[in-house]
């Protein structure tokens, strides 16, 4: 009786990605983690969005604060939430990568998610605080997380026999890996006279490609 429950369980939670509702969730979540800053940094004088990281909307100096902040909550809220649904979907045929794509977009969910979103930064990275530890820790951990959830969905989508949306989840690897990089690098003084002092700009293309997955799934299921 009890192992009847959890496959019931397994089965209610799988059958979540295929309705059309949580796809319609999660596209205006990912639509609304570059629209909203889009928005909210018309409101910040001084905020540039080609230098600056979107964290900086959350910091103690922004006028926006409270609403990125909030934001950041949702958004690790839903993706933890869609981390679970997608493991319960693909752990029976494949449990490694199941828990792989658990582990990637959860460990996002909460460090660049929840946790940043309770923990703010400071507009001047030279002022260090508790809170600012604790975000730079969660967020940079959260971004290395997702960065290979592109690779894991491709190895997946090989497996079931779904070429395109493989290539697709490769190549956003590679360019997500290029632009993370980027905006490592563009954190360093020593570039800071060069293309990658762009910072926001890369952080924003690094986090693009690393959506892709999510993006193509839920357009994908809403089309058909």
């Amino acid at each position: 009786m009890e192992k009847l429950r959890d496959i019931r369980s397994d089965w209610k939670m799988g059958n979540i990605i295929n309705s059309k509702l949580f796809h319609s969730i999660l596209l205006f979540t990912v639509i609304g983690e570059f629209f909203l800053p889009w928005i909210l940094c018309r409101y910040y004088d001084g905020y540039n969005s080609k230098t600056m990281a979107m964290s900086a909307l959350g910091s103690l100096q922004s006028p926006v604060r409270v609403i990125y902040n909030a934001w950041l909550i949702w958004l690790g809220c839903f993706l933890a939430f869609a981390a679970i649904a997608y493991f319960f979907a693909t752990k029976k045929d494949f449990p490694i990568l199941s828990v792989l794509l658990l582990f990637s977009l959860g460990t996002f969910a909460v460090g660049a998610g929840l946790v940043s979103g309770i923990f703010h930064v400071n507009e001047n990275k030279d002022i260090v605080s508790a809170a600012s530890k604790v975000h730079g820790i969660s967020a940079a951990i959260g971004f290395m997380a997702l960065l290979f959830f592109p690779l894991i969905n491709g190895i997946l989508a090989f497996k079931q026999n779904n070429v395109i949306f493989g290539i697709i989840c490769v190549i956003s690897f590679i360019l997500a890996l290029i632009f993370f990089v980027c905006f490592i690098m563009g954190d360093k003084e020593q570039f800071q006279n060069t293309m990658l002092k762009y910072e926001g700009l890369w952080e924003r293309l690094s986090l693009l490609c690393m959506y892709i997955p999510l993006t193509y799934k839920a357009v994908h299921n809403l089309l058909s």
